[in-house]
């Protein structure tokens, strides 16, 4: 298995994998909350500087996407706040990308985020609507797909309940804030600790993925929020965590050895996903 080596933006790595590897057996720098770029006052709700173009040239496989259900279409949003970002100009980006990068795909984790407001239909059938206009970009299966099955395509990763099936990658059971097993048609294992009482303790529960992934299941998908937030003088405080836990990072990696899954990072540099996809030759 093979990667390219850089330590910068990598616009088009999976194209030296083979397309018999299961995206379950790759390390993959992912982002959380991958279109939180604004907030109302500083901590609140940004997540990343990069835009979603600038993430996917860096390398970023994995995208957590949070829809507010809004006049039956699809809003970005972090909790209550807006993100400027339409989902129509979310999938109009990954269009172009995978068009212009074929042997690459995204694992799309769609979910739904803040208060639903007039509309006349589920979250579910706004989600088909979408899916209607496009079918064909789409990778369904509620199984993990080995990377040539789904080069220049998207798999949904679905974090909302759905009345038929299979529709993707089925992750509606996520628990909150902790570290859990799913396994409906794909067997995943997610660490989502994001209340963060202490660094130190959310350090020990992405490191205790790392090694599990380093020695589990080479079927399962395993999923390493690395973000979280602290609480500040009553709120919310975002870059308390990131800070910190991007430098353990920032000194772990390089050094690394084996698979770990998919690496869900806020504050995501090009430089840091590069060191993820690293870890894919060692």
């Amino acid at each position: 298995m093979l990667a390219a080596c850089s330590d910068s933006a990598d616009p088009g790595w999976m194209a030296a994998q083979d397309d018999t590897v299961s995206l379950a057996a790759l390390s993959i720098p992912g982002t959380h909350d991958t279109g939180a770029r604004f907030e109302p006052a500083p901590g609140l709700a940004k997540t990343q500087e990069l835009t979603l173009a600038q993430q996917l040239d860096a390398g970023v496989r994995y995208l957590d996407i949070r829809c507010r259900h809004f006049e039956d279409a699809f809003l970005i949003y972090h909790g209550p706040v807006d993100q400027n970002l339409g989902y129509d100009e979310v999938l109009a980006t990954l269009a172009d990308y995978l068009e212009t990068h074929p042997t690459e795909t995204v694992i799309v984790s769609v979910k739904e985020e803040s208060l639903p407001q007039d509309n006349t239909r589920t979250f579910a059938q706004t989600f088909d609507d979408y899916l209607a206009r496009a079918p064909d970009l789409w990778y369904l299966g509620d199984r993990i797909p080995d990377l040539g099955e789904v080069r220049g395509k998207l798999v949904l990763l679905r974090r909302f309940d759905a009345p038929r099936a299979p529709l993707g990658l089925d992750a509606s059971p996520w628990l909150d804030n902790t570290t859990f097993a799913v396994s409906n048609g794909a067997a995943m294992h997610i660490q989502d600790a994001y209340v963060v009482t202490s660094n130190d303790a959310k350090w020990a529960a992405i490191t205790a993925l790392f090694q599990e992934a380093k020695a589990g299941p080479p079927a399962t998908l395993y999923l390493d929020y690395t973000s979280g937030y602290q609480m500040m003088n009553g709120l919310p405080n975002i870059p308390i965590v990131a800070g910190d836990i991007n430098a353990r990072l920032d000194a772990y990696l390089p050094t690394a050895t084996g698979r770990h899954g998919v690496l869900v990072m806020d504050f995501l540099t090009p430089e840091r996903a590069a060191a993820v996809i690293d870890l894919n030759l060692r």
